[in-house]
């Protein structure tokens, strides 16, 4: 069974579909009845890109200041991969992100999320353009839809009116990197940011405002002055949307020290950030999956988090959870982290066995359990 994979998103620095593409594609090719063809826009290949496109943010910057340059792109990709399937002779084409490309035989679409719809702000408008008109045909064009949770599985169904038995969910899991590891192991990393294991607070994601990472940098000023110093809250992601409403509260924290800005963080880096944090701060107010989550889980690391959309049916009973806009329970739950040692073991325990649940070899074989299905 020979299956064509979009993988052009890995053309860009990886972050949550990138990551996606990357780990599934990996646990599919233990499966020998699939071969796997990738394409990435220019061409075509048996393997991964292994790194971003060079030049990959001089294409966005241009992309958002010439009129029609994403329907451009895309008829250069259609042509490139209309191209490709025919000389490959693909049997299944999956695309792992939005609007997919034509194909003429069985079509396998990933929904990761429905940001497009609650808020379109994120994207800009060309893009949002292609997206709007696309998105609706090829969800009705797809023989199925994989969701990484039943949250996002249930948006799908109502938003799209797509039947349930079109929908399958396949559950992300967790790249081998992100696990405990001994303060030892983390004193080389950490020590170029001027940090102790278990010395700091974590924020990860784009700086953008579904990302409420304000919410974050508020219940941490209302720490006590001795915790902040001691605990500084640290911020990996990647600048996005409109992250200068950020500015006010946070160039005031940025200059008090208490808060470090670490920008986008290659993927070894983070996966000892992670596990070098205290607790994961995750106000996020709307995520189809949230990886970062699982990800902190299996590093041994609390999670505090909003008690929204799919981050129930990732952390469960791990997560302590808070609503938006609480800044006072936020800060009370980050100094109870802090101080009771024994809750914070336990919620580390707990974590790590709820992230056992979760693994890209379950996604991967409820993935080629759709593939199978659709060829039939």
């Amino acid at each position: 069974m020979r299956i064509a994979l979009n993988a052009r998103i890995l053309q860009a620095p990886r972050t949550g579909i990138g990551h996606y593409v990357a780990e599934l594609s990996q646990a599919l090719s233990c499966d020998a009845q699939l071969e796997l063809d990738f394409f990435h826009g220019w061409g075509w290949s048996r393997q991964l890109p292994a790194a971003a496109l060079p030049g990959y943010n001089k294409w966005t910057t241009l992309a958002k200041q010439v009129p029609g340059a994403y329907s451009l792109r895309r008829q250069l990709d259609q042509y490139r991969f209309t191209r490709g399937v025919s000389r490959h002779a693909a049997d299944l084409y999956h695309e792992p992100s939005l609007w997919p490309l034509e194909f003429a035989g069985p079509m396998v679409m990933t929904l990761h999320d429905l940001t497009h719809v609650h808020y379109p702000q994120t994207q800009p408008r060309d893009r949002l353009a292609e997206i709007d008109r696309r998105v609706g045909p090829a969800v009705e064009r797809a023989r199925f839809i994989l969701a990484d949770s039943q949250f996002v599985a249930n948006e799908i169904r109502q938003h799209y009116g797509v039947a349930a038995e079109r929908i399958k969910v396949a559950p992300l899991g967790y790249a081998e990197r992100f696990r405990p590891r001994e303060a030892h192991a983390l004193r080389a990393c950490l020590a170029q940011f001027g940090l102790q294991p278990g010395g700091y607070l974590l924020c990860v994601g784009t700086l953008e405002p579904r990302k409420n990472l304000a919410q974050a940098l508020r219940a941490h000023a209302l720490l006590p002055e001795a915790l902040r110093r001691r605990f500084p809250l640290l911020i990996a992601g990647m600048p996005g949307w409109r992250d200068a409403n950020l500015a006010p509260e946070l160039q005031k924290a940025l200059a008090s020290g208490a808060v470090r800005l670490l920008g986008y963080q290659p993927d070894e880096a983070l996966a000892e950030l992670l596990a070098g944090a205290r607790m994961l701060l995750f106000p996020s107010l709307y995520e189809g999956f949230g990886l970062p989550v699982l990800e902190a889980m299996a590093s041994g690391v609390p999670v505090l988090l909003t008690a929204r959309t799919s981050l129930q049916e990732v952390a469960g009973p791990a997560g302590v959870y808070l609503e938006p806009g609480d800044d006072q329970g936020w800060c009370a739950a980050i100094q109870r982290l802090l101080g009771d040692q024994p809750e914070w073991q336990a919620r580390r325990t707990v974590g790590l066995q709820r992230a056992q649940e979760f693994s890209w070899k379950r996604c991967a074989s409820i993935t080629a359990s759709v593939y199978r299905q659709a060829l039939e």
